[in-house]
């Protein structure tokens, strides 16, 4: 079978997916297709898979590329020891899992010079044959043994002939792939994970501390759990061991070896059992064992991160507002910075209306010069160290003078980290850090997609032990969310930033710096296709990223929608044959009016027609939720303010598998555990709540020593 006809097979089984479909995606892939194109532009070919689907397969390929790759090096290896079989070279071609495919291996790899090794060149591999194979032979076992016995090789006595027979039976049973795969099924279905606390710790407190004397079973532990066991043996606080059943263990091998329980050697076969569990199976599958769930705990912390992420970007821009943004302090005072309506900077100033300076009434009066002057429509004020004081300073200035702005408090994760960047300081070279934390609050305000994409994501602060997981994975991953909300929101092409063009489909960093030098030396975009006159955006970048890119004001309307130029041929034909111009179709609903039969073709059918009808309707429509403001309590300021019982309103920050933190105004995050999000059980509490979510909560307990509070979600 050729070898991607044999992938694509897999995939869609893996998958539970058509043929034809995965084998379309695979296609377009290998064409350099991006995921975002082939989700939105090629529906036909696909048969419609989403985004998600399309990803997936995506994964899956590259398992399968990375394998292929694997059993190359596999087969070449064994070919070159004269041990490669048609038999052995189709059972490793066949092979589709990566663990199993290391068990044909394991017999073959190259090792370091073991006890079986040496007994082997003892001249013990015979003896080790009649042992393990059950042999019937004539004489008692001194007489059976005495043959072996060479002391010009090495073998002294009956003992050392014995010993060093069961250290040959004991490695080629640990290599035996489906007795491998007996016991780590074994260990995955009924081990238990425990940890301990180091002898150094027992009496100190730490993060770890539910940990110091731990178990549960090995196929129930959560991810968290797994990482945060996994981080205490990194930081020597904790050990973990994974603990099976022996005597199952032994039970499972005897029944697979042992033929006959009165042969003569049957007590040292069972002895060579016993100690290639101990010794060589135990261990490796341990690990083994251990590292699978590690890697399926990160892949869920990876995902968890992903999807917080997502929603972050995805939270509803303030749209083209004038926004005053806030970086609060006490001793260095407020930096202000006011940005127009694009995200232009504008103005920046220092008030200083609290303690230990208190020049309030100065403050009040820079404020409201500024806000009048600039036409402020929005105040974001970082949620930051003195956030709550100064939102409650602005507040009651805008209650008092009547002034017609809002007062919204704005994460500022990762806002310093942008400010310090070597981005911040190319854009804003003669800005102070704090001025440009400040125009970063205020432009996430305004459009939290194009601010974040500039921040590292990690920076951000909505991940799960972030820093514990595969940091290649995790930054692919990232990149990917950001990719997909960037492609699924559309850019406009004549603002955007070079931070957010490099993320549109089929464009990258390089193409990006190219558009926006030649957008700085021609003037803006008049039109889609003039992109094409770009340094080395050739056809196939046009292709991948012209229908993500938006022209406010093209001279093609079709310009400002999600309707490819590839099918703007389709719309022309449209609006003739119903009597109108281009023009006149757009943010009309002519689905009634038109029979899509007649324009379908080879390349585009009844998928991308029906898209190019929904977008007509509502060209260049935002995705995302219409912004909201959302306000807390006058009456809490700190954590000494909360008292057990109360009932608030918060926002969600992050969501974790163990539950989901909210913002409740008094800059420390309250933690609602999973089992308090819903009265029903909850088995992932993202399907529950997302980050940016308003929801309303009871105070539980609040610890104030360890900044510690517990709520409980209230559904409505």
């Amino acid at each position: 079978m050729d070898r991607t006809d044999f992938i694509i097979r897999n995939i869609s089984q893996d998958l539970s997916l058509g043929s034809q479909p995965v084998s379309a995606v695979v296609g377009l892939l290998d064409e350099k297709a991006t995921i975002p194109f082939i989700a939105r532009y090629r529906k036909e070919r696909t048969c419609g898979l989403d985004e998600i689907a399309i990803r997936s397969i995506s994964e899956r390929l590259a398992h399968y590329h990375e394998l292929e790759k694997r059993k190359e090096t596999i087969l070449k290896t064994i070919q070159e020891q004269g041990k490669l079989t048609d038999e052995l070279s189709a059972k490793i071609l066949l092979c589709t899992d990566k663990n199993l495919l290391e068990d044909i291996y394991l017999p073959f790899k190259p090792k370091k010079r073991t006890r079986a090794a040496i007994a082997r060149e003892k001249g013990l591999e015979g003896l080790a044959e009649i042992i393990f194979l059950q042999l019937n032979l004539n004489g008692s076992k001194t007489e059976i043994v005495a043959k072996f016995i060479k002391p010009e090789l090495g073998v002294n006595s009956y003992e050392e002939a014995i010993a060093g027979a069961l250290d040959i039976i004991a490695e080629r049973i640990s290599e035996t792939g489906s007795i491998r795969q007996s016991i780590r099924d074994l260990t995955l279905n009924t081990g238990r994970i425990c940890s301990n606390v180091k002898k150094d710790w027992k009496e100190k407190p730490s993060k770890f501390q539910d940990y110091y004397d731990f178990s549960e079973p090995v196929q129930k532990s959560p991810s968290h759990r797994l990482l945060a066991i996994r981080r205490g043996e990194a930081e020597e606080v904790l050990s973990w061991k994974i603990t099976v059943d022996e005597v199952q263990a032994v039970a499972i091998l005897e029944k697979s070896l042992v033929r006959n329980h009165s042969f003569l050697f049957y007590p040292e076969l069972k002895s060579a059992i016993e100690d290639c569990l101990k010794r060589l199976l135990f261990p490796a599958v341990e690990s083994e064992v251990f590292n699978l769930k590690l890697d399926q705990a990160e892949q869920e912390a990876i995902q968890v991160f992903s999807s917080n992420l997502r929603n972050l970007l995805l939270s509803a821009p303030a749209g083209q507002k004038v926004i005053l943004g806030v970086d609060p302090g006490f001793r260095t005072g407020c930096k202000l910075a006011v940005i127009d309506a694009q995200g232009n900077f504008q103005f920046q100033q220092a008030i200083f209306p609290l303690e230990p300076h208190n020049r309030k009434v100065e403050a009040e009066k820079s404020l409201s010069d500024i806000i009048q002057k600039y036409g402020v429509q929005l105040i974001a004020i970082g949620n930051g160290t003195a956030s709550r004081e100064t939102d409650q300073f602005v507040r009651e200035l805008i209650k008092r003078t009547g002034l017609t702005v809002k007062s919204v408090v704005v994460s500022e994760a990762g806002a310093s980290v942008y400010s310090a960047s070597l981005l911040a300081i190319q854009e804003f070279p003669d800005l102070d850090v704090t001025v440009r934390g400040a125009i970063s609050i205020a432009r996430r305000l305004q459009d939290p997609l194009s601010e974040l994409v500039k921040i590292d994501p990690k920076a951000i602060g909505v991940g799960q032990y972030q820093h514990d997981v595969n940091q290649k994975e995790l930054k692919s991953s990232l990149e990917t969310t950001v990719e997909s909300c960037v492609n699924h929101v559309g850019v406009q092409l004549n603002t955007a930033s070079m931070e957010l063009l490099k993320f549109v489909s089929g464009i990258g960093p390089a193409l990006a710096g190219n558009i926006v030098k030649f957008r700085s030396e021609n003037g803006p975009f008049l039109s889609r296709k003039s992109l094409l006159k770009v340094p080395k955006l050739g056809p196939k970048a046009f292709e991948q990223c012209a229908g993500f890119l938006r022209i406010h004001s093209s001279e093609n309307p079709l310009d400002n929608s999600a309707i490819h130029p590839e099918t703007y041929h389709l719309v022309k034909t449209m609006a003739a044959d119903l009597g109108f111009s281009e023009t006149d179709l757009i943010g009309r609903d002519i689905s009634g009016k038109i029979d899509l039969n007649r324009y379908i073709s080879a390349e585009f059918g009844l998928l991308t027609l029906t898209d190019i009808l929904r977008e007509l309707k509502k060209p260049g429509l935002d995705p995302r939720a219409e912004f909201k403001s959302m306000d807390f309590s006058a009456d809490l300021n700190s954590i000494s303010d909360l008292k057990d019982g109360m009932i608030l309103d918060g926002v969600v920050t992050n969501v974790t598998n163990f539950g989901a933190f909210v913002d409740i105004g008094v800059h420390q995050d309250g933690l609602v555990h999973i089992s308090k999000l819903a009265r029903k059980f909850v088995k992932n509490p993202s399907e529950i709540v997302s980050v940016g979510d308003r929801v309303r909560v009871k105070i539980l307990s609040v610890n104030r020593d360890l900044k510690r509070i517990s709520l409980e979600r209230l559904e409505n």
